[in-house]
């Protein structure tokens, strides 16, 4: 089954009395349990894919399917339950609330998406992937970088998305913590997740299993990978 299907996404931003064609035409298909990685130089065209695929933009033409829904044409209320519900994102920055505990910050998009059932055990299950659960009632300036992407994933996971976005997972992480947490999206991806991911480390992206080169808002190049952790 195909998680993303895209046909000719364009996006166009009007600079003034200018035009920037942000993305021109991109057609890709994503099947489920897939590990991508999106590549590119800054103004390639990856920031503007991934709010696209995120569901926080829509096309200026072109289609893009989720789980063969045409979400390109939701309204903004509906994109929001689609993004609350069937994608997880992953940041450089963490985006943890500093005023939560681990627990708290994993729950949030249960309680965004009004999800069912024992809110603080999926939360506690989620934690507990990620190897934390012993650090449930610390708060993110009391947990490391690695630590706090951990969080980060296991926030992504609660939900059961279809899909999980990851922007740039290593960019804010020492090497050494950064192949761990590759390790844990290699491992996720082997567990059926389905994962994109933005990053500008051609050592990151060789974890995925396939490598798509952007470039003036085109996807120029393609290429699989053996995947390693």
């Amino acid at each position: 089954m195909k998680i993303i299907q895209t046909e000719n996404l364009t996006r166009t931003y009007a600079v003034g009395s200018s035009t920037v064609n942000a993305l021109r035409g991109v057609s890709l298909a994503v099947e489920m349990g897939e590990f991508v990685a999106l590549m590119g130089p800054s103004g390639s065209g990856k920031s503007t894919m991934m709010h696209l695929l995120g569901c926080l933009d829509t096309p200026s033409a072109g289609s893009y399917w989720l789980e063969e829904r045409d979400v390109s044409k939701l309204s903004k209320d509906e994109r929001a339950e689609v993004r609350n519900n069937r994608i997880g994102f992953i940041f450089q920055t963490f985006n943890l609330l500093p005023r939560l505990n681990a627990l708290e910050n994993i729950a949030l998009p249960l309680l965004y998406g009004r999800h069912g059932g024992d809110v603080n055990k999926q939360a506690s299950e989620a934690l507990g992937r990620v190897g934390l659960k012993p650090r449930a009632r610390h708060k993110p300036n009391e947990l490391s970088g690695g630590e706090r992407q951990r969080v980060a994933i296991a926030r992504a996971l609660v939900t059961s998305p279809a899909l999980i976005l990851a922007d740039e997972p290593t960019g804010n992480l020492d090497s050494k913590t950064g192949a761990e947490i590759m390790r844990l999206l290699v491992e996720l991806c082997a567990e059926g997740h389905t994962i994109l991911m933005v990053t500008h480390d051609a050592k990151v992206a060789s974890h995925a299993g396939r490598i798509l080169q952007m470039q003036d808002g085109e996807i120029v190049e393609e290429r699989s990978t053996d995947v390693t952790a």
